[in-house]
């Protein structure tokens, strides 16, 4: 019997230990997430987008970033190729609803010089359960101040996101969209690229092509 009351005893001290630790956990998880969200800007309303002011004449800076395996990237690495530089997180409703739209992207235009690169401003843990669930066959770079630091390093106000910088292959800052990518975006973007690939148009020509984006 005495045996008995000690082992239900220590059952309970450690059912009792194992509760504490999971509220403790849940509650510091909690503020992290709450004070990830309050630094970040602020997800874009469904759809809308947003008038930014792209500096003319700018170039994205060299950046690096772990991606979700926590291996660090250079983005020197897509050199040479057009790029979509989207920022997310896996919180923001509008961000994960155009992600679908920026893989088929990614998925149709492999061979056409086009890269789509996600940037995560979140959680490392958040991003790579959300990446695993997801697939995604783009590289998706993490960071938090880090992430946004190249906006900011571009001249351009971090205000909300989902948020979008098109880069020219030479590495120069065509257009900053701020809110959802839809289809007519991605169409508007895509018939840039492709004239600036042969030549038609250069830097400035594209960035007053996609002005109204």
């Amino acid at each position: 019997m005495t045996r008995k009351i000690a082992l239900g005893a220590g059952l309970l001290v450690f059912f009792v230990a194992g509760l504490t630790f999971y509220y403790v956990t849940a509650k510091r998880h909690s503020a992290n997430m709450a004070e990830l969200r309050a630094a970040a800007p602020s997800p874009s309303p469904a759809a809308s987008s947003f008038a930014v002011e792209t500096p003319a004449d700018v170039s994205v800076p060299v950046f690096e970033l772990p991606d979700v395996a926590g291996v660090m990237r250079n983005s020197t690495e897509w050199d040479g190729k057009a790029r979509m530089l989207n920022f997310w997180a896996t919180w923001c409703a509008p961000c994960r609803r155009e992600i679908p739209l920026l893989m088929k992207t990614q998925e149709e235009n492999t061979g056409n010089n086009v890269q789509v690169i996600g940037i995560a401003v979140d959680f490392p843990e958040q991003v790579a359960a959300y990446a695993e669930e997801t697939g995604f066959n783009y590289p998706i770079l993490v960071g938090q101040e880090d992430a946004m630091a190249v906006a900011e390093k571009s001249g351009i106000d971090f205000i909300g996101m989902p948020f979008t910088m098109i880069v020219a292959p030479s590495g120069e800052l065509i257009k900053a969209h701020i809110g959802e990518i839809v289809e007519s975006h991605i169409e508007a973007i895509l018939h840039v690229f492709e004239r600036l690939e042969v030549g038609e148009i250069d830097v400035a020509e594209a960035r007053e092509a996609l002005s109204a984006l």
